[in-house]
């Protein structure tokens, strides 16, 4: 088991790619705390990961507050005894054209997307010990621009930036800290208004010829936990079927 006796809190993980990744560190060993937004959303995760022989707790967590941030992570300890990985996975797309973003949608996305990775990864950072590992989910949009996610684009790439300046500074207590950029994830928030259409039109832009999966990002995550990514910090890993090597 590569993650065994390790100790994870995941964000967002309440559906979609966050859930995936809960279900693949559970089936590795590794106990954690699942958190979302949505409470019940946590405990129907934490009810499959039970099922499955496996320990997680339900946490709702708004991360965009550290408040709320600084409780998930006490909780963490005092459930578990410790914190080993901290996967900051929680986000917001909402599109819309450039001109017409308001201020305050600019910040809200910032602030999910952006702001709550910093937080997170302060927060759990002063709480581990030697062999942590931060894995921020970035996406594709940290490196190409899409039309409608200006303010998503910026958020993932401002992550680009700190999870190389975070690496940097607590490499020397020897915590790792690394992204992973999904393509195309077939998950519902970002399938939910793709008609066969316009999927089929994704599909072709994608030289491996399909859309990624959950588990996909699942299986690069458990990897940058476990002891065979020791030796990797600072970097950004691209899962997305070749789409940006067009």
């Amino acid at each position: 088991m590569l993650l065994k006796n390790k100790i994870a809190v995941i964000t967002g993980a309440g559906q979609g790619i966050g859930k995936a990744i809960a279900l693949a560190f559970a089936a590795e060993n590794c106990r954690m705390l699942v958190s979302d937004l949505n409470k019940n959303a946590c405990e129907d995760v934490v009810a499959e990961i039970k099922e499955q022989g496996g320990s997680a707790i339900a946490f709702k967590c708004d991360v965009s507050d550290k408040i709320e941030i600084d409780k998930m992570v006490n909780e963490t300890i005092e459930e578990f005894g410790g914190l080993d990985i901290i996967v900051n996975n929680a986000g917001i797309f909402p599109f819309k054209a450039f001109t017409d973003i308001t201020e305050e949608e600019w910040d809200k996305v910032m602030n999910v997307n952006l702001k709550s990775a910093f937080l997170c990864s302060q927060a759990a950072a002063k709480m581990m010990s030697a062999g942590g590992r931060i894995i921020n989910i970035s996406s594709i949009a940290s490196v190409i621009g899409f039309s409608g996610l200006v303010h998503y684009c910026s958020s993932k790439s401002g992550m680009s930036g700190l999870t190389r300046a975070v690496a940097l500074e607590i490499a020397n207590r020897h915590i790792t800290v690394n992204a992973i950029a999904p393509g195309s994830i077939e998950t519902p928030g970002a399938t939910a208004g793709l008609d066969e259409a316009m999927k089929e039109q994704t599909i072709a832009a994608i030289p491996l010829g399909r859309m990624g999966t959950g588990e996909d990002i699942a299986q690069a995550a458990v990897f940058l936990a476990s002891e065979k990514a020791s030796y990797i910090t600072g970097q950004t890993i691209i899962v997305d079927g070749g789409w940006t090597l067009r």
